[in-house]
C-alpha cells in the first residue's frame, strides 16, 4: 500500500495540556464519560482507553450558540454545498473537458451514472471486496470450528488463545500460496533469515543494527529485482515461475511485512536486555501490550510466523507489534459483538461515501489526464481537494476492512485513521491521526531510540526520509518527506514562541492559532498533492494558475477566510471532546 505516514511529536498549539512525550495512546478517558452529543462522531478505539485521571484544568464554556459561531454555520451552509457542486459540474458529460477523460470511466451501478474506477490501487481493493468478504467469513468460521474442537479435546475452556497458533499458520500458508503462488518460498526464506538474525544476536547491540540493514537491503533488492525470478537463480527452476498466484507482485506489499520483521527482532532484543516484570493478572491496555515484554520462551518461530503472516492484517495492516499480538493471545481482550457491528456500520457508510464520490466526481480521471485547461482557480483547487479526499478514503476503506476482519477474529489492532482528512489544522496532529498504527510503530522503533525530543530536528528529517523511501524509492516521495519535515518546523516554532500555558487566557490567542492553522492546512495540502496526487510538476502548474493573476489571488484570500472558519470549528470540536472526557493529541 502506498499510504501517507505519521510521526508522533510532543507538541500541539491548541491542546490545553501537553501530554507525555512518549505517550502512545491516542484517546484519554477521564472518569465516566457523559453523553457524547456531537462528539459521538469521534472514532472510538476499543480497549485502548486510559482510566487514570489526568488533571488538565477547567474547559472553556461552549461556543456553539454564540453569534460568532452562528456566523460560521452560515459560511459552512453556503461554502460546503458549493465545494460539492463544483467537481460534480466538472464531471458532467456536457463539460468542455469531458472528452479528455471519458475513456477512463466505467459502467456504474448508482442511478445509471458512470464510475471513475481508474485509480489502480483502489480498483484492486474495490473489485475484490466480495472475494475478500467471503474469505474473511471462511476464516472466522473455521476459527470458530477449530476453537470448539480444541476445547472438546482438552475438556476444559482454555484461559488464553495460544492454541490458535497452529490454525493461524496453516491458514496463512494456504492464504499465501493462493495469493503469491511459489513466491511463498521466497517470502519464507526472508522471514526465516530475519528470525535467525534476531535469535542469533539475542541481546547484543549488533542485533538491531543487523536487523535494520538486512531489512533495508531486502526492500531495495525486492524493488530492483521486481520480486526475483526462480529462473534467474538457475534455469532448472524456471518451472517454479509458472504458478504465480492471484497476486504475483508480492514484493509490492512487502514493506508492510518488513515492519513486522523489525518489530519481532526489536521486541526480542528488548526482552533479552530489559528486566521482566511480574506477569499481569488482568487484560492490558494497548500501550501496555506494546511495551511489556514476554518471557523468552514465547519468542518462538511458530509464534513469529503466526504474527508476521496473520491473515486479516497481512495485506495492508493495520500494523500490530509482536508484543501486542502475543499479549492478545495470552490475555484475550473483550470485543463485544455490538462494538464489532458498529465498526461494520462505519465501514459501510464510508464505502457508500466513496461510491458516491466515484460516481459523481471524476476528479481522479481529470487529474490523470490533466483535463483542466480553462478551469478557474476555484475549480483547480477543488480537483486537488477531492483527489485528496479520494486518497484518504481509498486508504481508510482497506484499513477498516482488514481491521474489521481482525476484530471479528478476536485481535484488536490499532485504528489507523481517527480523524477525517478535512478535520485537521495541525501538521503534527494530522500525521498522528492519518496512519496511527504506523505512527505507533515509528515512535517505538525509531523516534524513541533516536532520542526523541533530544534531537528533534535531526530525528524529524531522518524519520520522514525513511518514511518516504519506505513507501517508494522515488524522488517524488523523497520530496514529499522533505516538504513535510520543513512544514513541521513553523508549528514547532509557534508552539515555542506562543505557548498556551502563557497566552491561552487571552481572547486573541484562539484567533492567532486559527491563522496558524490556515497556513498549516495549506502546507499539508501542498505536501500531499506533491507526494500522492500530482507530483512536483502538477503542483507547480496549480500554484501558478491560482496565484498568477488577480482572480487567483482573490480566490486564495477567500479560501483562507473559509479555512479560518473551518479551523475555528475544529478547535471547538476538540474542546467539546475534552468537555466529554476525550483527550487526543490530534
Amino acid at each position: 500500500m502506498s499510504e501517507a505516514v505519521v510521526i508522533d511529536m510532543p507538541t500541539d498549539i491548541h491542546t490545553t495540556e501537553r501530554l507525555s512525550t512518549f505517550e502512545l495512546d491516542q484517546e484519554h478517558i477521564i472518569g465516566e464519560k457523559s453523553p457524547r452529543g456531537i462528539t459521538s462522531l469521534t472514532v472510538d478505539i476499543p480497549n485502548s482507553n486510559k482510566t487514570q485521571r489526568i488533571d488538565v484544568g477547567p474547559r472553556s464554556p461552549p461556543r456553539w450558540r454564540t453569534p460568532e459561531f452562528l456566523f460560521y454555520y452560515l459560511v459552512v451552509a453556503v461554502v460546503v454545498p458549493f465545494m460539492v457542486w463544483v467537481p460534480i459540474t466538472l464531471s458532467s458529460p456536457t463539460h468542455v473537458n469531458y472528452p479528455f477523460f471519458r475513456n477512463r470511466l466505467s459502467p456504474g451501478w448508482l442511478f445509471g451514472r458512470e464510475v471513475d474506477n481508474s485509480d489502480a490501487q483502489y480498483r484492486a481493493f474495490r473489485n475484490n471486496i466480495p472475494a475478500l468478504a467471503f474469505l474473511a467469513l471462511i476464516y472466522v468460521g473455521l476459527k470458530s470450528i477449530y476453537t470448539r474442537c480444541a476445547i472438546r479435546s482438552t475438556s476444559m475452556i482454555p484461559t488464553d488463545k495460544t492454541y490458535l497458533v497452529p490454525f493461524t499458520i496453516s491458514f496463512a500458508i494456504l492464504y499465501l500460496i493462493g495469493l503469491h503462488g511459489t513466491s511463498t518460498i521466497k517470502i519464507f526464506a526472508i522471514l526465516t533469515t530475519n528470525y535467525y538474525i534476531g535469535k542469533g544476536f539475542q541481546g547484543s547491540r549488533a542485533g538491531p543494527f543487523v536487523t535494520w540493514i538486512f531489512n533495508f537491503l531486502v526492500l531495495f533488492a525486492n524493488e530492483r529485482n521486481e520480486g526475483y525470478r526462480f529462473s534467474s537463480l538457475h534455469p532448472s527452476l524456471a518451472t517454479l515461475d509458472v504458478f504465480k498466484g492471484l497476486y504475483p507482485r508480492w514484493h509490492i506489499g512487502f514493506n508492510i511485512t518488513m515492519l513486522r520483521l523489525v518489530s519481532f527482532n526489536m521486541d526480542y532484543y528488548w526482552a533479552c536486555t530489559l528486566p521482566h516484570p511480574p506477569e499481569p493478572e488482568s487484560t492490558l491496555t494497548e500501550k501496555e501490550r506494546a511495551a511489556k515484554v514476554h518471557p523468552l520462551e514465547y519468542y518462538t518461530y511458530a509464534n513469529y510466523i503466526a504474527y508476521v503472516l496473520f491473515p486479516p492484517l497481512y495485506i495492508a495492516g493495520p500494523i500490530l507489534t509482536f508484543n501486542n499480538f502475543m499479549w492478545q493471545l495470552r490475555r484475550p481482550v473483550d470485543l463485544p459483538t455490538r462494538a464489532v457491528l458498529g465498526y461494520l456500520t462505519r465501514f459501510l457508510v464510508s464505502l457508500l461515501t466513496m461510491e458516491f464520490i466515484l460516481h459523481y466526481m471524476y476528479v481522479v480521471a481529470i487529474k490523470d489526464t490533466k483535463a483542466w485547461p480553462g478551469d478557474t482557480p476555484l475549480e483547480l483547487s477543488m480537483i486537488g481537494f477531492w483527489n485528496l479526499i479520494v486518497v484518504w478514503l481509498k486508504l481508510l476503506l482497506p484499513w477498516r476492512f482488514f481491521r474489521l476482519w481482525s476484530l471479528a477474529s478476536g485481535i484488536d489492532p490499532p485504528e489507523n485513521m481517527v480523524r477525517c482528512m478535512a478535520n485537521n489544522y495541525s501538521t503534527l496532529g494530522f500525521w498522528r491521526s492519518w496512519h496511527r498504527s504506523y505512527n505507533l510503530w515509528i515512535v517505538r522503533y525509531i523516534y524513541i531510540p533516536l532520542g526523541g525530543t533530544k534531537n528533534v530536528v535531526l530525528t524529524t528529517a531522518l524519520i520522514f526520509s525513511f518514511v518516504a523511501l519506505w513507501h517508494d524509492l522515488s524522488f517524488r516521495l523523497l520530496a514529499w518527506g522533505w516538504l513535510v519535515s520543513l512544514f513541521i518546523f513553523p508549528e514547532l516554532l509557534a508552539a515555542y514562541l506562543l505557548p498556551h500555558s502563557k497566552y491561552g487566557r487571552y481572547p486573541w490567542y484562539r484567533h492567532v492559532c486559527a491563522i496558524g492553522g490556515v497556513f498549516n492546512v495549506l502546507m499539508m495540502i501542498t505536501a500531499n498533492l506533491v507526494g500522492f496526487v500530482i507530483g512536483t510538476q502538477g503542483i507547480l502548474y496549480m500554484v501558478n494558475e491560482i496565484t498568477g493573476n488577480f482572480q487567483g489571488f482573490r480566490f486564495l484570500m477567500g479560501a483562507c477566510c473559509c479555512l479560518f472558519v473551518a479551523v475555528q470549528l475544529m478547535f471547538e470540536y476538540r474542546e467539546e471532546e475534552m468537555r466529554r472526557g476525550i483527550f487526543r493529541r490530534c
